[in-house]
């Protein structure tokens, strides 16, 4: 039987697993799922369309799947949020449902979202991403697997922060960090390869140079982007890291820091 605090406030039609644990004052809402093992510490707030999967820890006032702040909401939109397996969002973390119908507000797995993050309508965040204290995401942002984000950096909207990328904290994002590097400054700017980073995630030597490599061509040399990017197709080895870095930088909409 779920351990729930008798001051917790639980909709009747809550979907909450057995061995789930509710603290004092908690709120959970009518179309909120929570996962076995999950625990709510006291004051946490759960409502909306909200799934949290298993294992995952929200500490107090902590507020997951209140309605989005875009003022393109409408009340007939059916919005939701998603917080996958093992994720700890730490105190006065936001999570807003989606804007558009059926938009999904996405937290991956095994990820850390520490105290006064927001994370806005439509956002994407992948799987282990580490967001520290006081990060600001605009809506419809994207965070890829593994990245980092250091505290009080703000993220505009609609960017993208690719694959083991580190963002220097403090830093204003306005393009897109690509995967695998370090963006710091003010202006942000690509410093270097994240060396530690893919170190730790055991990424090879070998593709680790390769990527020193990339790094060369795409900011060291005075190339434009095309340049750069039709160089370090001919002249690097197209490991699946290097491709991830084409193709990241190819699609960029907003552009490449």
């Amino acid at each position: 039987m779920a351990s729930i605090h008798p001051t917790a406030v639980i909709h009747p039609a809550a979907n909450v697993a057995p061995d789930a644990e509710i603290g004092p004052y908690c709120i959970v809402g009518e179309h909120v799922t929570i996962g076995s093992g999950t625990k709510l510490h006291p004051h946490a707030v759960v409502g909306g369309y909200t799934n949290l999967g298993k294992n995952c820890e929200l500490y107090p006032f902590a507020c997951i799947g209140m309605k989005t702040q875009d003022l393109k909401w409408k009340p007939e939109n059916k919005t939701f949020v998603e917080i996958g397996d093992g994720t700890v969002l730490r105190e006065y973390v936001t999570v807003n449902m989606g804007t558009q119908d059926g938009e999904v507000t996405k937290v991956g797995s095994g990820c850390l979202i520490m105290a006064y993050c927001h994370i806005a309508h439509g956002c994407v965040v992948g799987n282990r991403v580490i967001i520290a204290n006081s990060v600001q995401l605009a809506g419809e942002v994207t965070i890829f697997d593994d990245a980092i984000i250091g505290g009080m950096t703000g993220i505009h909207q609609f960017c993208r922060i690719g694959t083991m990328a580190m963002v220097g904290g403090g830093t204003k994002i306005r393009q897109d960090c690509p995967p695998y590097m370090i963006v710091d400054g003010s202006p942000a700017a690509v410093v270097g390869p994240n060396v530690v980073g893919m170190q730790r995630h055991g990424i090879p030597q070998e593709t680790r140079s390769l990527l020193k490599e990339s790094f060369r061509l795409l900011y060291r040399e005075g190339l434009n982007r095309s340049q750069a990017l039709d160089r370090i197709h001919y002249e690097v080895t197209n490991s699946a890291e290097i491709l991830n870095l084409i193709e990241f930088v190819k699609s960029s909409e907003r552009g490449v820091i």
